[in-house]
């Protein structure tokens, strides 16, 4: 049987309609868009080819680094500096970006904190322009955007206040059983916000009181196309075992569901895959 796309692939791209649609995901693959809701229920098949092209410069390596580049552009992008996951540690007023074009696109811009309910209650940001794509590829079923500031590094200096006071991290098994309980996420905001007052108030008095805006705004619903959730997860590794197959049972982040187990696509970014469908 043919494959029904093949080719480098990135992360699945998501559409959220409102709180009763499913989530709509698409693979890019290739040169292809694949529906992958289409797939569900069907029994499908991912081959790694065993190639990697880095994700920015599109040449050979034998390994992915931080998710789908070569070792050179791991070392020189902006986008896999520390700073990404640690955005306190933003280095762009020290005169130090590695991309300082880079680093004004997509860190000197709105970002936003917020709450969400993937796995419980967890503290997180993003840029204002990734709501609510980020929720989705995270696993929340709910969420809510509770602050809004001028700049990345001070979402960073934002959330590191509500880390002393709740997750900042999902338990990506517990998401992926749906082991989560819906919550009064206006009634957790309040509660935190009275818990970090003397933290946002200092970082009002140094960054001004224009760079953190507090929100009133309602969650977002996030329905996932599943059938079935697994009681136990097992993750398949494509680096072991280069052939995933089993029925496709439902996606929930950047997680596709099948009847053996659970496979993070986003992990195999810039890997070369085979996708059959049945």
């Amino acid at each position: 049987m043919p494959p029904l796309a093949s080719g480098t692939i990135v992360k699945m791209r998501s559409t959220l309609a409102d709180a009763t649609t499913p989530v709509s995901y698409q693979l890019p693959i290739g040169d292809q868009l694949v529906d992958m809701n289409a797939l569900i229920g069907r029994q499908i098949s991912l081959t790694y080819a065993g190639e990697i092209f880095c994700n920015h410069c599109g040449r050979k390596t034998k390994k992915s680094f931080s998710q789908g580049y070569c070792f050179p552009c791991m070392k020189k992008l902006a986008q896999c500096d520390t700073c990404i996951m640690s955005p306190e540690k933003c280095h762009y007023h020290a005169g130090t970006c590695r991309e300082p074009e880079w680093g004004e696109t997509n860190c000197m811009t709105d970002h936003i904190v917020y709450l969400a309910n993937s796995s419980g209650l967890k503290v997180g940001i993003t840029r204002a322009s990734q709501v609510p794509t980020r929720w989705i590829d995270q696993g929340a079923v709910q969420a809510m955007p509770i602050m809004r500031v001028a700049t990345r590094q001070l979402s960073g200096f934002v959330e590191m206040a509500f880390k002393e006071h709740t997750a900042d991290k999902t338990n990506w098994r517990k998401m992926l059983k749906n082991e989560v309980e819906i919550m009064d996420l206006v009634a957790e905001r309040d509660r935190l916000m009275a818990l970090v007052e003397p933290q946002i108030s200092e970082l009002q008095e140094q960054h001004g009181i224009q760079a953190l805006q507090a929100l009133d705004e309602s969650e977002t619903r996030i329905n996932f196309p599943v059938v079935e959730y697994p009681i136990k997860v097992a993750s398949f590794n494509l680096d072991k075992n280069p052939e995933v197959t089993g029925k496709l049972m439902g996606i929930k982040g950047q997680y596709l569901i099948l009847d053996g187990g659970v496979i993070n696509l986003r992990k195999y970014t810039a890997y070369h895959l085979d996708l059959k469908a049945e």
